[in-house]
């Protein structure tokens, strides 16, 4: 379970637009958790963060995911398929942060697992709300599977 009691949460943002990274980044650190936000920017360097491998064999295994669809290489929709169907992976929970509004984004992402999908607001103060919403949910409220070391 994750918790305030812990020293940190562990965050792996995957994301190409540097303007959405910094946003991100800004909104974290304003927020109320104490986090660790690591940083991807394409779907291949994603799958390799997770999975240790080259430079990320010392990364950590993050709490959540926030993925954008939209990636260069490996495509969101394909890097969410591999996390779910990777038995060591699946239970980190994705929030699918992107652009799209289109309906059939929205219902591939539940398809594939996602824990939740969310358009990112334009406007932006929205965008630092709703990336503190969602860090306050899923630090604050929602109980997560203790096991940290798993992966």
């Amino acid at each position: 379970m994750i918790n305030t009691a812990l020293s940190l949460a562990r965050i792996l943002l995957v994301e190409d637009n540097p303007g959405d990274v910094r946003l991100t980044e800004e909104a974290l650190k304003e927020g109320k958790i104490m986090n660790k936000l690591s940083v991807v920017n394409d779907g291949v360097e994603a799958m390799d963060y997770l999975r240790r491998r080259g430079r990320y064999a010392d990364s950590d295994r993050p709490d959540l995911i926030l993925l954008d669809l939209n990636l260069p290489k490996k495509n969101g929709r394909e890097v969410l398929a591999e996390i779910k169907s990777d038995e060591s992976l699946r239970r980190i929970p994705v929030v699918i942060l992107t652009v799209s509004r289109a309906e059939e984004d929205i219902l591939k992402s539940y398809d594939l697992h996602a824990n939740c999908y969310i358009s990112k607001p334009i406007d932006f103060d929205q965008f630092i709300k709703v990336v503190r919403t969602i860090e306050n949910f899923w630090f604050s409220i929602v109980l997560l599977p203790s096991d940290r070391s798993n992966g």
